[in-house]
């Protein structure tokens, strides 16, 4: 099995991935050992003195006035965990919890925490075993980081609360660490509050929807080709030449997907022939242009995500010259704010997929294909209530795309009294690449079916390796009305795991 080892400059997004939908092993390096070790030995010295030190022998938020004597602050940090971890709703996906305890795992690893290698030991232990906690939907509002959900996270490495064993079932934590050989870990000064205070959840979500969204952006460009080949548009539009003399790399790179597709197609250019027309509708047209702005909207995201995973997020912190100093880079504004606009992006891609499906549909609009793509009209309805559902998941999108970090709620008796509402932009924006992936898998089953009923005409080699594999997928064609939505299934699932984008590119080569 793949191996992530965590050292003390942080991760990638491809260990995350590894980590969270693989089950890769973790391991701490040896350099994030001796780093864990150096910063305890400050965090113990300043716990010896008299002298008050948030986190270390102080109350937490609006509390942090109260000094804690030496007596209380292993319950203080017991306490803090059991109290925070107060999340409510459905139970978050496992893969969400497993990447938001590996990069608790990368900022503790940092060495500027404070906490005793041990802890990050035991973390490490936890996920290698496949145990999962239970962590509920509500509870973060993004600042002092994921701190519910943290929190829960922290209940199980105490032997604390439920948790998910290997084999899926759901048990008292410390049954499951017994069975493994785990120990329950004491907390100490710091360590608490350490493993609560960052916005590993949120940024974990991002890592994961950029992957997603990579995947998806690509097949956007081939559903849209295919549309433009079934309505038998012109592919001059996409000539590189015209993309160069407005410089965005993301639409320069989706009118050349969209190209690639076409390459060899006997469909396009047609669009002179028996109801000619100067240009093709803007849906179609301006395909590149708005899939484009999506695509650098995700290049952002994703630097945004790559600074995020080089950072130790925690409050207070252990700087190297041995100061321990509060601060907010807890705040999740930069990941929230990242989140949101990616929602918005798939809902504008998800919009302009759907228009193109409608007009493949409408037999005033489609140049020459059957209303709703029937087999005889009338007495079949063919794709009509696909593109129903397609609506209906479109107009979610465009509410999904309204976005959490322009709230804020005070909290804690106005001590946090601005906060980024990031987990929250990043729960929306997982719904959000579900339902993109839907309405590209109808786009996909109407642009296919469309393509097929073009009789005398041959479609690009690509589209034509597409239409055999969502065939040999089990996604039926032209023909009678059937039972529809075991075929949109299967085109979802086509399109979800990446077997769309990996039709094209053997025919095409990688896309961009």
């Amino acid at each position: 099995m793949h191996t992530v080892v965590v050292g003390t400059s942080g991760v990638t997004a491809s260990d995350v991935l590894a980590v969270a939908r693989a089950g890769a092993r973790v391991e701490l390096s040896a350099e994030a050992v001796a780093a864990l070790a150096a910063a305890r030995g400050i965090v113990d010295a300043l716990a010896a003195k008299p002298d008050p030190v948030y986190g270390v022998s102080t109350g937490f938020g609006a509390l942090a006035t109260r000094h804690i004597s030496q007596d209380l602050r292993s319950r203080l940090q017991r306490n803090i965990v059991r109290s925070h971890a107060a999340g409510m709703g459905p139970r978050v996906e496992r893969e969400v919890v497993r990447a938001l305890m590996f990069l608790r795992l990368k900022t503790v690893c940092s060495g500027h925490t404070g906490v005793r290698p041990e802890v990050a030991q035991t973390m490490a232990d936890v996920l290698n075993a496949g145990i999962t906690p239970v962590v509920h939907e509500y509870g973060s509002l993004g600042c002092s980081g994921d701190l519910a959900p943290l929190s829960h996270c922290a209940l199980t490495l105490m032997g604390e609360g439920d948790a998910e064993g290997p084999d899926g079932a759901v048990r008292p934590a410390g049954e499951l660490l017994a069975e493994h050989g785990i120990a329950p870990v004491e907390l100490r000064e710091k360590e608490g509050l350490a493993l609560l205070n960052g916005t590993d959840g949120m940024l974990g979500m991002l890592v994961m929807a950029l992957a997603d969204l990579d995947t998806l952006y690509k097949s956007a460009d081939v559903t849209a080709a295919l549309t433009l080949e079934a309505l038998l548009g012109t592919d001059r539009v996409l000539a590189p030449e015209l993309h160069a003399i407005r410089p965005h790399p993301g639409q320069a790179a989706s009118a050349a997907n969209m190209l690639a597709v076409l390459t060899g197609s006997g469909l396009t250019g047609h669009h002179q022939d028996d109801a000619p027309r100067v240009q093709d509708a803007y849906s179609v047209r301006c395909a590149p242009q708005v899939a484009g702005a999506g695509r650098d909207t995700l290049a952002h995201a994703r630097l945004v995500a790559e600074r995020e995973l080089a950072s130790a997020v925690d409050n207070p912190v252990v700087l190297p010259d041995g100061r321990v100093e509060s601060n907010g880079n807890f705040h999740g504004a930069p990941v929230g704010y990242v989140l949101d606009f990616l929602a918005i992006a798939a809902a504008d891609l998800a919009s302009i997929a759907e228009r193109r499906t409608d007009r493949l549909l409408d037999k005033n609009r489609s140049h020459g294909l059957p209303p709703f793509l029937a087999d005889d009209p009338g007495v079949d309805s063919g794709l009509m209530i696909a593109q129903y559902t397609q609506a209906a998941l479109v107009s979610e999108l465009k509410r999904l795309a309204v976005p959490a970090s322009a709230d804020s709620i005070p909290s804690s008796a106005m001590q946090e009294d601005h906060v980024s509402m990031g987990w929250s932009a990043a729960r929306k924006l997982r719904t959000a690449v579900d339902n993109l992936t839907r309405v590209l898998a109808i786009e996909l089953y109407a642009a296919t079916r469309a393509v097929e009923l073009r009789e005398g005409l041959t479609p690009a080699p690509a589209s034509r390796a597409v239409i055999e594999a969502v065939r040999a997928a089990g996604v039926q064609g032209p023909g009678p009305d059937r039972f529809l939505a075991p075929d949109l299934a299967a085109a979802d699932a086509f399109v979800r795991d990446g077997r769309l984008v990996a039709a094209v590119e053997k025919v095409t080569g990688p896309l961009r």
